[in-house]
């Protein structure tokens, strides 16, 4: 029996052994029922075959937001009941924090300079292959349902089962029953399913609002408290919610299979939320995701890893999850070009060694809506020091926001004009130094440069100069390549007719 979707407002109301979903647009309940969670007791998982997976992409979610990570006040009962059962990875990162190129390199297991898509809206290198063609090469059934944000259509030949590129708040904009349906349709082969959706992304219509207190939230250090600071987060919390309800349909449509203990559930947030410092940005609100996975017959549950790890890292780990070799895989047609990614397929299982010395970062303001005209940066950080080069600093900082997030982010600076210290944070975000340096492990939130620290003075040579070393091995020429932007934009486009970003 296919089950019920969410389709508009969302109450959660937690009750003993279930959860009771009330749609307040449609007269309907959904009981997700905890002995959902013990259907399949007792059949016997085969480990020797290759896993269903099933990868549920959030869109513009910034990492902290949900139960698992630590907001006290996002309801997201279905993440935690995903934490429960499966692993929470600790130090994941996009490699920039834009949907396009975030996407592109999930996909691809390359970084967005040499894929090519490292500005908004643009496509990879015609040559370059994505995870469809490496998994159908090992017999499985590829498809994306939802937001898609990649080109060109050739280096990602998914499956597509219909969706939106962007959701006003009218009308359903991904059907999860055509997912369903395509798990069902052949169970010959194993599958690799994306859910795509677009929440919370902006302009957060979704979701009931009614359930959450302004008045009470809690205000991350890196906002000022004003009014509509707290209005937005009442929103954007309702609509994360209603993220999660699709996160439990997703879950409990696994459930309802035979298969589901050899079935790789994740979820991913993408990059952070257009608040300021998070979307458009290297600071690790913007570029830091939630990644949780689930696999009942691999992983241990209510786990945690805290080893670096990229969305790069994602299509190697898949790979020898289904039983491939990860170092046979290249990136393009030509079967010449390394993956970027490194498998983390060993902490899965619980082994928690470090797969890479660094998570790198950039950003591409050029031929962005309302972008600076060349704003380059790139970020390079291990688990406890961040390293922030801003190339044009002398310009200020713009990128892509609405009316609405103008006028939050003045509110800001007029807000917090009596408190020197918020005041020179919220400054920042428009004009900052060349170079930034954090403490991440102490200072999560970035809060204090410490630059110019005499003490750290080795730390950041380090940091620097691998950065750079980086930067050529990824042919990445700083303000050159960030001047080229532009020509990332011709040719295939179809896939982002619709979107906001």
């Amino acid at each position: 029996m296919a089950l019920n979707q969410p389709q508009d407002r969302l109450d959660i109301i937690p009750s003993p052994g279930k959860i009771l979903l009330t749609l307040s647009t449609a007269s309907l309940a959904l009981t997700f029922s905890s002995c959902l969670d013990s259907s399949n007791q007792g059949l016997k998982s085969n480990t020797d075959s290759k896993p269903d997976i099933l990868l549920f992409i959030a869109d513009d979610m910034t990492w902290r937001d949900c139960e698992p990570y630590g907001n006290p006040d996002v309801r997201t009962p279905n993440l935690s009941k995903l934490a429960q059962q499966g692993i929470c990875f600790d130090n994941m990162y996009t490699p920039t924090a834009m949907c396009g190129p975030t996407r592109q390199c999930l996909y691809t297991g390359l970084f967005p300079v040499k894929n090519g898509s490292y500005p908004n809206h643009a496509k990879v290198y015609d040559n370059v292959t994505s995870i469809v063609q490496h998994f159908t090469g090992i017999g499985y059934r590829v498809a994306l349902i939802g937001k898609q944000h990649y080109a060109p259509a050739a280096s990602f030949p998914f499956e597509y089962l219909g969706g939106r590129n962007s959701d006003n708040g009218e009308g359903q904009d991904i059907n999860l029953g055509d997912a369903e349906s395509f798990i069902k349709n052949d169970k010959s082969k194993p599958y690799l399913l994306i859910v795509a959706t677009n929440q919370p992304h902006g302009p957060w219509t979704r979701g009931n609002p009614a359930q959450y207190n302004a008045d009470s939230l809690t205000i991350a250090p890196y906002m000022v408290d004003t009014k509509l600071t707290r209005e937005q987060l009442v929103k954007y919390y309702a609509e994360i919610t209603y993220a999660d309800s699709l996160v439990g349909y997703c879950m409990n449509m696994v459930d309802n299979t035979k298969n589901r203990d050899n079935t790789l559930f994740l979820f991913a947030s993408e990059q952070g939320s257009s608040m300021p410092f998070g979307k458009w940005t290297c600071y690790n609100v913007g570029l830091k995701a939630a990644f949780i996975a689930r696999w009942p017959s691999v992983i241990k549950p209510s786990s945690r890893t805290g080893i670096l790890t990229q969305y790069a890292d994602v299509v190697p780990t898949l790979y020898e999850a289904a039983g491939g070799n990860p170092d046979e895989l290249r990136g393009n047609l030509e079967n010449t070009l390394l993956l970027d990614g490194k498998s983390f397929f060993s902490a899965l299982k619980g082994n928690h060694d470090e797969i890479r010395n660094y998570a790198y970062g950039i950003h591409t303001t050029r031929g962005i809506k309302n972008g600076s005209e060349n704003y380059p940066v790139r970020s390079i950080q291990n688990l406890e020091y961040k390293f922030i080069w801003n190339l044009n600093y002398r310009e200020p900082f713009y990128c892509s926001v609405s009316q609405l997030g103008n006028k939050l982010y003045e509110g800001w600076l007029a807000e917090s004009i009596d408190n020197p210290v918020e005041y020179e944070h919220a400054k920042l975000y428009r004009n900052r130094p060349e170079f930034e340096l954090y403490n991440v492990k102490d200072d999560p939130f970035e809060l204090t440069n410490l630059y110019t620290d005499s003490a750290l003075a080795k730390t950041r040579g380090i940091l620097f100069s691998d950065l750079k070393k980086w930067m050529g091995e990824q042919g990445d020429k700083g303000i050159q390549t960030e001047m080229e932007a532009l020509t990332r934009f011709k040719g295939d486009t179809l896939h982002w007719k619709s979107s906001s970003d």
